[in-house]
């Protein structure tokens, strides 16, 4: 589908970028990303996501905005405080890009839940803030055949990693963490501490993978770099990755059938 003269304004800097063009940019606005958390990852994550010109957006959390979220929460503003994270995301990307279909859910996580949203979507982007329900997602995207992006961050620390454990020789977020972690018994940022900055950087670099992976059916930005983990540190600052390698014992991907179409 050819976009219209205002999008092609929009988009241009885009565009002009051999490794997008006007391929790449036509790929963004026919696909469908779930974001699941719009806390302090997904908050700027979407931010960019949405210039992105990506078209379809399902947008999940459960969560209000309270006054401590805005020190690094940057998709909010005082007038949000009190109200749904869901609603007031869905309220900005309107008055942002009314052009974009966006839909959102205020619904709590659970294995059922996540199966449901997923399905059909191009990718997942999960920046939600605790093992359980980061596990659910990742089961839930395997057995569904979407990839996901899956970040964090604490204090001056970040990791985001591309998983695709349908696929085969790849690993899925379960192969990563193991099957210790399905209780929710996560540190939180209220005990922690969280630089506000450093949440900018796991989002923004969250929402660059994820333009790398929509497009890297058509040549873009190279390979979606599936089973691996980038850790930013803040601190130093510094950026190394690391990969993960597919667990033939994960319950999740260890087993998963394989389509004749696959390679």
């Amino acid at each position: 589908m050819p976009l219209s003269p205002d999008r092609l304004d929009r988009f241009a800097r885009h565009i002009v970028l051999p490794e997008i063009g006007g391929a790449g940019q036509v790929a963004l606005a026919e696909k469908h990303l779930v974001l699941i958390g719009l806390g302090g990852i997904g908050s700027p994550a979407l931010q960019y996501l949405a210039a992105a010109g990506i078209g379809r957006l399902t947008l999940v959390d459960d969560d209000r905005v309270d006054a401590s979220n805005l020190q690094r929460q940057t998709l909010y503003s005082e007038r949000d405080i009190g109200h749904g994270k869901a609603v007031a995301a869905k309220r900005w990307i309107t008055g942002f890009d009314p052009a974009l279909n966006v839909e959102i859910s205020d619904r709590r996580i659970d294995a059922e839940r996540a199966a449901l949203l997923v399905e059909g979507a191009d990718l997942v982007l999960d920046g939600t803030d605790n093992f359980a329900t980061r596990l659910a997602i990742s089961d839930a995207c395997v057995a569904e055949r979407v990839p996901l992006l899956s970040a964090a961050v604490g204090r001056f620390q970040g990791q985001v990693g591309a998983f695709a454990g349908h696929l085969p020789h790849q690993a899925c977020y379960r192969c990563f963490v193991g099957d210790a972690f399905d209780a929710e018994d996560c540190d939180t940022c209220a005990e922690e501490g969280m630089l506000g900055a450093m949440s900018g950087w796991v989002g923004t670099f969250a929402a660059l993978q994820a333009v790398r992976v929509l497009v890297s059916q058509t040549g873009g930005l190279g390979a979606p770099q599936w089973s691996v983990v980038h850790l930013l540190d803040g601190l130093a600052p510094a950026l190394r990755n690391f990969t993960i390698a597919k667990d033939p014992e994960c319950r999740a991907c260890g087993s998963a059938p394989l389509r004749a179409d696959q390679p």
